[in-house]
């Protein structure tokens, strides 16, 4: 058996770190997760060195997510109906289109017969949301298992809708860019070097623009060295894309994005909406509020928001309201910290949290398309000033010559 250093979080909300053994680093997360730690990493002491395994990199299986929903949706029409769980999860994995799936119910199913609760047996798999796992569980200990599930079927059916408006939203202006480029690189790498003998040519007896010098000379450079130059590129874009999977790296480029104009309180709006929708399905589930923000905040994909969040917890813990955490943080909209500060004072703060989940949702909406609609027309324009000028560098010398040529004084 081998050993590994484990730092965990317990469930009293220490962070600790002891050495377990175990044949596999998959058996020993699985235990501790059923244990109730939260595992931060775990290190390999095999070998002189101790390796850091990231838990992220262990290879699982994936869902796609309408398979997801539509098991959901299944799931809580069939407990609704009053079929018991297990049948319920029998008779959708074998109905279930998804191969993955299929066999994810199926060591679901063995884990509840063993005695294991549908939440934990959820849990265990390691895949799933942790909003969802404690959705199941707040569940099981209300014995609403299926408004449970219906709630978490209508969250998830909001941040689909979310989600496909972005990526609608964003398809045209990727399309202009990439069209742009594959333009200019047609004219930059195939036209401007075929038509360098005859600038030559022309050259010989009288000077050639100063644009037609400049293009000619970038386009002969680049289609020189394209053979170096295009691996040099892909070898600096593959190094980026490590540099920002790193945590440092991740951190430097999603505090770079929430300072651009725009964009920037975009992500605040759609992660607002976002961590907002969350705890209101948690906190209806029954979920407290210091458990459902940590679930909830673990939801926030800019690691630079997430990492001034990371008081907000230790503040509800203290003693102090949520309204007042939240404030601390720094980048939650003031209007949303009015709405939820008045649904925390009245009682009523997961429909308060709703309803700011739904009006952050409608304003990213209209700013994502004003940005798009500013978008379109500016990458146009600047394809079209590219284009030209590359035409204009091509055509004025032949232009010239022609107004200059023997038949220049004929009318």
């Amino acid at each position: 058996m081998a050993e590994f250093i484990c730092r965990l979080g317990t469930p009293s909300g220490e962070i600790i770190t002891k050495s377990f053994e175990a044949d596999k680093i998959e058996e020993l997360k699985q235990k501790l997760e059923q244990e109730g730690y939260k595992i931060f990493s775990i290190s390999d002491r095999r070998g002189s060195i101790g390796k850091i395994v990231p838990l992220e990199k262990i290879k699982k299986p994936r869902i796609k997510q309408k398979d997801f929903l539509l098991f959901n949706q299944q799931f809580s029409a069939l407990l609704k109906a009053g079929i018991p769980v297990l049948q319920a999860i029998n008779l959708l994995r074998r109905r279930s289109p998804s191969a993955t799936l299929r066999q994810i119910l199926a060591n679901i199913e063995e884990k509840i017969k063993s005695g294991a609760s549908l939440s934990s047996a959820f849990e265990t798999e390691g895949i799933f949301p942790k909003i969802y796992t404690a959705s199941l569980l707040a569940g099981e200990r209300s014995g609403a298992l299926d408004e449970t599930l219906k709630r978490y079927v209508s969250y998830l059916k909001r941040s689909v809708n979310v989600a496909r408006k972005v990526r609608s939203a964003i398809a045209y202006p990727i399309f202009l860019i990439i069209a742009s480029i594959a333009m200019i690189s047609f004219l930059v790498l195939y036209v401007v070097p075929r038509m360098s003998q005859l600038f030559k040519g022309l050259s010989t007896n009288r000077e050639l623009p100063m644009i037609t010098v400049v293009v000619l000379t970038v386009s002969t450079t680049i289609a020189k060295n394209l053979i170096w130059l295009l691996p040099l590129g892909l070898i600096l874009g593959f190094v980026f894309y490590l540099w920002i999977k790193t945590e440092k790296g991740r951190l430097f480029f999603d505090s770079l994005i929430l300072k651009l104009p725009l964009i920037g309180n975009l992500i605040r709006q759609i992660t607002t909406a976002q961590f907002t929708r969350s705890m209101a399905t948690l906190l209806a589930g029954g979920i407290t509020i210091p458990d459902s923000w940590e679930i909830a905040a673990a939801s926030i994909t800019n690691t630079e928001l997430r990492r001034r969040s990371e008081q907000v917890l230790p503040m509800i813990r203290e003693g102090k309201s949520f309204s007042e955490a939240l404030e601390q943080t720094g980048w939650i909209p003031e209007l949303a910290l009015d709405m939820i500060s008045i649904g925390e004072r009245s009682g009523s703060l997961k429909e308060m949290l709703d309803e700011v989940a739904n009006f952050y949702d409608a304003e990213s909406e209209v700013r994502l398309e004003q940005i798009t609609t500013l978008l379109e027309p500016v990458i146009l324009v600047l394809m079209a000033i590219v284009v030209a000028s590359i035409l204009l560098a091509v055509y004025m010398p032949i232009i010239q010559a022609i107004s200059s040529g023997p038949f220049a004084g004929r009318r």
